[in-house]
């Protein structure tokens, strides 16, 4: 008589699960390879660099990027660069701690600004669009046309569009390379207008 195997299969048997992911530990070292790309690219530009700029040359996501620049600030804090927003793109920059040390060494670095172009770039930035007669009406003074050609050369200042009055004068109104220059995002982070007969007094 043959012998029949009549055992049954324990119902205590499971199914083998299924192997869980685990978090890979090269994420954060991709991460901080991005950061320290950016901050390379940062290094190498003469100009700032914009969030697309970024993106494309290093094929990242938005995610991606605000996650690296996020780990590059970090890394940052504990340096003498800081990383700075403007309105042309991100861009490092010393720390405004060290600046009286670099004025001290390297006086010729320091651009002298006169004080007449200083308060006719101030009268176009925060009364833009104005024309030349609008910054002579209030300085009280004539405008040199040195003055305007020098904002002019530095790429500060621009003819957009046409005052409708009597020879219909040109309106001048600040850049982003303005922008860029006195570090700000936008015009809305511009300081409380100087009083320019204050300032006049001053000089």
């Amino acid at each position: 008589m043959a012998n029949v195997d009549d055992t049954k299969p324990s119902r205590n048997t499971q199914p083998p699960r299924p192997k869980t992911a685990s978090v890979s530990s090269d994420e954060p070292r991709a991460l901080e390879a991005l950061s320290k790309q950016i901050e390379v690219l940062l290094h190498a530009s003469e100009a700032p660099l914009t969030a697309n700029d970024l993106k494309k040359y290093l094929s990242l996501s938005t995610k991606e990027l605000q996650d690296a620049l996020a780990l590059l600030q970090e890394r940052l804090n504990h340096s003498v660069l800081k990383l700075h927003k403007t309105a042309g793109g991100y861009r490092l920059q010393i720390a405004d701690s060290y600046s009286h040390l670099i004025q001290r060494v390297f006086p010729q670095r320091q651009e002298r600004l006169s004080q007449a172009l200083l308060e006719t770039l101030s009268v176009i930035a925060y009364k833009q669009p104005v024309t030349r007669s609008d910054i002579e009406h209030v300085r009280g003074v004539t405008l040199s046309s040195n003055i305007l050609r020098q904002l002019f050369d530095k790429g500060w200042i621009i003819e957009k569009g046409h005052k409708d009055t009597l020879g219909r004068p040109a309106l001048l109104h600040t850049t982003a390379q303005f922008l860029d220059a006195f570090g700000l995002t936008n015009l809305g982070e511009l300081p409380p207008m100087p009083d320019i007969d204050a300032i006049q007094a001053m000089s």
